[in-house]
């Protein structure tokens, strides 16, 4: 069987991106543009210059990506890209990108959903995985727990009400004075500090596997002011493990309550939160003991990255999937949405 080659092209946040895959499994190269270095300086991703960070990026970072792979466009059989959700703005140098070096090229074109993505994330290492399992997504503006029932067939049991986990990791570490990206930032902190130091609230939502982490949030910030208006001391370890102990507690208990409820025996992870170490520690301790077969990407893999859109991208080609030179950025598109 002639082997299947996709390029793949992300640029939906602040991570310009391109790789090529083989086979849905196999990452011949995996280049990544970061431009966290220039959003630090503004706390958080400024979607205007993000943008146009992509523009100036997206050429050299194609051609390096096809480099590393030692492939040519001509070698490969489709473009996948990610069209939403994410900025308008940057999903639509990589959608102008995609379509451009499909029409060109006389390639086909395939849109990829990005939650798709970070999901398939989990087929790069595990060849052995396979549809149906559970899986949790976990990043800066999305927090899912989905079915995967098949290749880009989902069951959504929960998500988030308000707050992402990820931009609840990032507004707290703004808070305590941490910075910018917030997630790596409370991870490192908090190996420093105890967990159990004080105590935040966890929001279980009755009859629901939704995720809500605005309470959280807003009662560090209160926790912040009163120690500030009282004049006791903060301690940032404390505050960072404190928070990141409810936030691990509510993610691991909604996902083992589904699992055990639709009797999943393979769980998965993914999203950029997914690396956080306490989060990948108690997710394994808790699956061991539940007897779940428990997966999750490389860090590498839980960012944004190209390999996971190709990844997602062939498994759509496969099915018969192509997007029309209409296709558009949707920066609220919703998984399982085309």
């Amino acid at each position: 069987m002639k082997d299947i080659l996709i390029l793949g092209i992300e640029s939906s946040c602040d991570e310009t991106a391109a790789s090529v895959v083989k086979n849905g499994r196999e990452v011949l190269s995996n280049a990544i543009s970061s431009q966290i270095d220039i959003h630090t300086l503004y706390g958080g991703v400024v979607p205007e210059i993000a943008s146009r960070k992509h523009i100036e990026r997206i050429n050299q970072v194609i051609k390096e990506g096809l480099s590393q792979a030692g492939v040519t466009l001509a070698d490969i059989d489709a473009i996948a890209v990610t069209y939403g959700p994410g900025l308008v703005g940057a999903l639509l140098v990589g959608v102008a990108e995609a379509k451009a070096i499909a029409f060109a090229a006389k390639k086909p074109l395939v849109g990829v959903h990005h939650i798709e993505g970070h999901i398939s994330a989990n087929y790069i290492e595990n060849k052995e995985l396979e549809p149906p399992f559970l899986c949790e997504i976990i990043s800066g503006g999305h927090t899912h727990l989905v079915i995967v029932k098949d290749y880009g067939e989902f069951e959504i049991l929960g998500r988030t009400r308000d707050d992402a986990a990820g931009e609840a990791f990032d507004k707290v570490a703004r808070a305590v004075g941490l910075g910018y990206p917030g997630g790596p930032k409370i991870d490192k902190t908090a190996k420093e500090g105890d967990p159990f130091a004080i105590e935040f609230p966890r929001a279980h939502l009755e009859d629901s596997y939704d995720f809500s982490f605005s309470g959280l949030k807003s009662a560090v910030l209160n926790y912040l002011n009163k120690c500030r208006m009282t004049g006791e001391e903060i301690s940032v370890p404390d505050v960072a493990a404190s928070f990141q102990q409810a936030v691990v507690d509510v993610l691991t208990d909604n996902a083992l309550r589904a699992a055990k409820e639709y009797k999943a025996d393979k769980l998965a992870l993914a999203g950029g939160v997914a690396s956080n170490s306490a989060l990948r520690a108690a997710f394994k301790e808790k699956c061991e003991k539940a007897g779940i077969a428990l997966y999750a990407p490389s860090p590498i893999y839980c960012t944004d990255n190209a390999a996971m859109i190709a990844c997602a991208g062939y498994y759509e080609y496969m099915k018969g999937v192509r997007s029309g030179y209409d296709l558009n950025a949707v920066p609220n598109l919703k998984l399982g949405e085309r």
